[in-house]
């Protein structure tokens, strides 16, 4: 065939080729970076990764292409229009180039090609680039692209010269080749899955590698909310009901929706009404991992670990997701992770659940959001001024009353301060409450008040760890002062964990975090090895109240004498798992079904169906989960024992 001959597809050939040539650096630059990670032949990440390098260059092309073959004869030769493709040229090589460094910084990050979270990043471009500007020498890395953009620029003018000095070709070549252009675009959609690799199973980096970033980029933001009838392995409705009584029908629950796959119950708590004052900390990005306690040896932890003697402390507790998000729609409505965003950000479905707080609110709370940052980010302030708390954030706070703040929010300490205020208030007037703190410090760019600890702000996560252990221990030693202090249950647990990739699609070691109930006037300080998740963490606190209520919660009471089957329930947007406390079960897009046993060992993956018992239960769970989300099952509704409080 050879190559084009005509000025604007010779042109159109330079411009893909060099994008092309970045797209191969950038695979080839991280694979270099994950060489222990990846496994097997590589030669499929590059082919596959080639396949979608083109499906993205298809459509990306397809507006200048056309501009090109469309562009009248006249216009094309002036000496203007030529300097005008120069231009074009350089700012593509500036684009491509800023997106690589770009997905450098975010697989730094995230362990993983651009998807939701990026997408989120795009929404949220206030806190992300301010967060940008204190993390990284913006000024002097965009300088460094532009002159290099130039440079190579320069370098293809030869390239560049040859392509425009090649005859136009007459208008009915043009129109063909621009026909050719719109199909090869219009295959490429129906021939190119959106979703695959990341949804083939195997090792996880190696899919991530041979993944287009820019593609799956528009690909995230195409489908930010997933339906699970359609792309997820679904059962009969009586098989999904029966395992749902098996998994939630704890002594004191009794089902009372009409619809099978309804998961209301009432619950009956024995024992008298208790309404002690409640603070839950929910700490960004907290590994377990990084506890003296659990063998870190660089002391970042000496105020949780001296906490974890004096707490009812659960140290086998994992987090749903990875993301904010995530963890604060698993704790605050018990739901596992439905598969695309998270309730908490689905703007017009976000409000009306019957949650922690709306619980709590019922018998006479204070229920209050407290956020170290703008509630805006992550449509935070919607969803729980919607379900059943107000909102106090950095903007409910005088500039005076913070003494440091970055991208993210206001040090945890002033955090704190604010909550104590709150506490004051509310023991003021004799009214219980629920304060649910979310807390920013532990976040990049890591930085923080200086003076507080021996580890200097800005320099990386280990000084945010400390500092967020620091703002803990001087929290609780204000707090022991306070005179509603014996009668307050503190809750420590972390959203997520600081990094959820590995290998497999759910790396389920990467999900643990800590989970700390303090209050030394009225729990029994112990440890618990009980398999539990975040969704178990609101059930197990309204236990600890006695409170009788009507549950949507799909989490259970942790303290129950007789646990129900161990599980925890994990995603990330596309891969729904399901862990026992040794195999996990994956369903993924396409009606993917594995398994992963001795999953926090070896982890060896196989292919499975439906008939397998531990796919059925993580079937249950998310099939279930969509369709009382979808059907409005979830929705608030008061109790008759709340009612007549």
């Amino acid at each position: 065939m050879g190559l084009p001959k005509t000025a604007p597809m010779r042109f159109l050939l330079l411009l893909t080729s060099t994008w092309l040539v970045i797209f191969l650096l950038t695979r080839s630059l991280l694979l270099i970076t994950h060489l222990d990670e990846v496994s097997g032949n590589l030669l499929p990440v590059f082919g596959v990764g080639l396949l979608y390098d083109l499906g993205f260059l298809a459509y990306a092309a397809l507006p200048l292409g056309l501009y090109l073959l469309l562009c009248p004869p006249a216009l094309w030769r002036r000496r203007g229009h030529r300097w005008f493709l120069q231009g074009v040229l350089t700012v593509s090589l500036f684009a491509m180039l800023f997106t690589s460094v770009a997905e450098w910084l975010f697989w730094d990050e995230f362990g993983v090609r651009f998807n939701f979270i990026a997408v989120d990043y795009l929404v949220y471009s206030d806190e992300v680039l301010n967060n940008l500007l204190e993390s990284y020498p913006i000024g002097k890395l965009l300088g460094l692209l532009a002159i290099l953009a130039i440079v190579l620029s320069l370098a293809l003018r030869k390239l560049f010269n040859a392509a425009l000095d090649s005859p136009l070709p007459a208008m009915r070549g043009r129109l063909l080749n621009a026909l050719g252009l719109l199909v090869v675009a219009g295959l490429s959609l129906q021939l190119i899955s959106q979703d695959s690799p990341r949804t083939q199973g195997g090792n996880a980096y190696n899919n991530e590698l041979a993944s287009n970033g820019p593609y799956q980029f528009f690909a995230a933001f195409r489908n930010n909310e997933l339906d699970y009838s359609q792309l997820y392995k679904s059962l009969p409705a009586d098989v999904v009901a029966r395992q749902l009584r098996a998994e939630l029908s704890e002594p004191n629950a009794r089902f009372i929706g009409s619809d099978p796959l309804d998961i209301r119950r009432a619950i009956d708590n024995p024992g008298t009404l208790r309404k002690p004052n409640i603070v839950l900390v929910t700490i960004e990005s907290f590994s377990a991992k990084y506890m003296g306690s659990n063998g870190d040896e660089r002391n970042l932890t000496p105020n949780l670990d001296a906490l974890r003697k004096q707490s009812l402390y659960f140290n086998n507790f994992y987090a749903t997701g990875t993301r904010t998000d995530r963890g604060l729609e698993a704790i605050t409505l018990a739901i596992p992770p439905t598969p695309g965003r998270s309730i908490v950000k689905r703007i017009g479905r976000e409000s009306g659940f019957a949650s922690l707080g709306q619980q709590l609110s019922a018998i006479g709370y204070d229920s209050v959001f407290v956020y170290g940052g703008r509630g805006y980010f992550d449509n935070m302030n919607a969803f729980f001024s919607g379900n059943g708390y107000r909102v106090v954030d950095q903007s409910s706070v005088a500039e005076a009353d913070i003494s440091f703040k970055n991208a993210w929010g206001m040090a945890d300490e002033d955090l704190y301060r604010q909550t104590l205020k709150l506490a004051d208030a509310d023991y003021a007037k004799r009214q219980p409450f629920l304060l649910q703190l979310m807390t920013t410090s532990n976040h990049r760019p890591y930085t923080y008040p200086d003076g507080r600890i021996d580890i200097k702000s800005g320099n990386g996560r280990d000084g945010a760890v400390k500092y967020t252990d620091h703002a803990i221990g001087q929290f609780l030693e204000a707090a022991r002062q306070k005179p509603w202090f014996d009668n307050t249950i503190f809750i420590f647990v972390a959203d997520h964990t600081a990094g959820s990739a590995g290998k497999e699609d759910l790396p389920i070691s990467n999900y643990q975090i800590p989970l700390f109930i303090y209050a030394p006037k009225l729990i029994e300080a112990r440890e618990s090895a009980q398999l539990a998740s975040q969704i178990d963490l609101a059930p197990t606190l309204l236990g600890l109240l006695n409170l009788s209520y009507e549950s949507t919660f799909f989490g259970r009471n942790l303290l129950q004498d007789n646990p129900l089957p161990p599980r925890v329930v994990v995603g990330n947007y596309q891969h729904l798992g399901l862990f026992d406390g040794t195999n996990l079960a994956i369903l993924s897009p396409r009606q993917g079904l594995r398994r992963h046993d001795q999953a926090l060992g070896e982890s060896q993956e196989s292919r499975s169906n439906s008939d397998d018992p531990l796919i059925q239960r993580a079937i249950t769970y998310y099939q279930a989960a969509s369709y009382d989300f979808k059907q409005h099952l979830l929705n608030w509704k008061l109790h008759k024992n709340a009612a007549a409080l």
